[in-house]
């Protein structure tokens, strides 16, 4: 009697196909499945977030401000005395030793940050609207985002989710966006969750060389979504909550006109079609084989990724240095910049002085009261509240509209979404990050503009 030898190659497989699907189910639950928490629609990975920031309570803008201020101070240290420790180790050398620039916007967020805790020097920096706002109403929140999204997010990179969505969707994605078809994942992790997840997962897949130069730079700048809730948010702030539905449907048309438009033109277009190497992409990679259909091709290189993951242990190292990277490089460019974005809106006639321009414009697309809402066309630059926050003194309801539709699909601003782009390797700088700004806001407006006419 022989005993039979179960087939290693079937038993294999079967073990890649479960290595690919339970760790990815999971990430897609944690990252995409919207579910209703305290009357809003959002995502697991926000909700671990907020019971965080619950459990950690008061103690977490503290905890921030200590981060903040050593991460200004190690960074100085490490660029005067370049201990071999650091030097001599590839993560640590990264994280504390910036490009010059990055230094001082460090050192000015260290600054700007212990200012604000403690509420003593210039009170333009620490106030509730400029530093108090940057560190107590949004640092907390992208501080506990980072911690879960850095941690889980190997379950959606790392065991063939993104291979197998990729491929599934290159046929939407590549004709109508020129983008990958993974890049579709980024933007529903947004929209449903928050714009900082959708960054970093752009971020991290930049970096692996899954996406080039521009790829990263227009998925960055053009599908971080804004979250569903903080869409509410600032229609609550309008006191337009009964046009959900329209208001929605209208930032959903701007944002899909402004993607086919936008990465078309420069500065997104410029940008090289190449890895973060240098290295050129392979042009057949998202050709289907015959033989196959989409499906079952991205089934089989899903399983090939699974295939590739040595141990739990390394993919877990991987989740806290991405969380370390975040919250230890991000926060404190974030503090830094947005700080400094805010103290323009809120103590110089900048932003009103850009807005000029957009009057006649205003006044060409019929939209009501348009010197006041010239007034809100470049503020969101700074951050994306403020328009609503100036909105709310309008009589007219159209213009509220409008004006709360476009803080959002204007997407990037710099207390958030934009101090986020320019802390990543995502390869974009102010000065394009301002020139999409206006490019989103040229183009979308006639789009919301359009669809408030047909409402009101």
């Amino acid at each position: 009697m022989t005993n039979r030898v179960p087939s290693s190659s079937t038993d294999k497989k079967k073990s890649n196909f479960w290595m690919f699907f339970i760790p990815s189910m999971l990430g897609l639950f944690l990252f995409m499945a919207p579910i209703s928490y305290q009357g809003d629609l959002t995502i697991p990975v926000a909700v671990l977030a907020k019971h965080l920031q619950v459990i950690i309570g008061d103690a977490m803008v503290g905890l921030v401000t200590i981060i903040i201020g050593f991460m200004a101070l190690a960074s100085l240290v490490a660029r005067i005395a370049k201990p071999h420790f650091i030097r001599n180790n590839e993560f640590l050398n990264s994280l504390f030793s910036p490009t010059p620039m990055w230094l001082a916007v460090r050192v000015i967020g260290g600054i700007a940050v212990v200012l604000s805790y403690f509420q003593v020097g210039p009170e333009a920096i620490w106030q509730e609207n400029t530093g108090g706002l940057v560190l107590e109403g949004l640092l907390p929140t992208l501080f506990a985002v980072f911690i879960f999204a850095g941690l889980l997010l190997p379950l959606l990179l790392n065991f063939g989710l993104l291979e197998l969505f990729g491929t599934l969707l290159s046929k939407i994605m590549r004709p109508v966006f020129n983008l990958p078809g993974r890049g579709a994942i980024d933007c529903i992790a947004s929209w449903l969750g928050d714009g900082s997840v959708g960054i970093l997962l752009t971020s991290k897949q930049y970096e692996s060389k899954f996406y080039t130069m521009r790829e990263a730079a227009v998925i960055g700048t053009t599908f971080s979504a804004v979250s569903i809730t903080f869409s509410l948010v600032v229609l609550a702030q309008v006191e337009l909550e009964h046009l959900f539905l329209p208001f929605y449907g209208a930032i959903c048309l701007a944002g899909i006109v402004a993607a086919i438009i936008i990465p078309r033109l420069p500065p997104l277009s410029y940008k090289k079609d190449t890895y973060i190497d240098g290295t050129e992409p392979n042009k057949d990679a998202e050709v289907i084989p015959s033989g196959h259909s989409a499906f079952s091709w991205g089934l089989k290189l899903a399983l090939k990724k699974a295939d590739s993951v040595t141990s739990v242990k390394s993919v877990f190292t991987e989740g806290v240095k991405n969380a370390v990277d975040m919250v230890f490089g991000v926060l404190p460019v974030v503090m830094g910049l947005g700080t400094m974005a805010l103290i323009v809106a809120e103590y110089t006639s900048v932003f009103e002085w850009l807005g000029t321009p957009f009057i006649p414009y205003l006044e060409l697309l019929g939209v009501p009261e348009a010197v006041a809402a010239s007034k809100t066309m470049v503020v969101g630059f700074a951050d994306m509240f403020i328009p609503s926050i100036l909105a709310a003194a309008i009589d007219n309801e159209m213009t509220r509209f409008v004006i709360a539709a476009m803080s959002v699909t204007q997407l990037i601003y710099m207390s958030e979404v934009g101090a986020l782009l320019l802390g990543s390797r995502i390869p974009v700088n102010i000065f394009e990050l301002f020139g999409i700004f206006i490019l989103r806001t040229l183009i979308t407006l006639p789009v919301i503009a359009g669809v408030a006419h047909i409402i009101f």
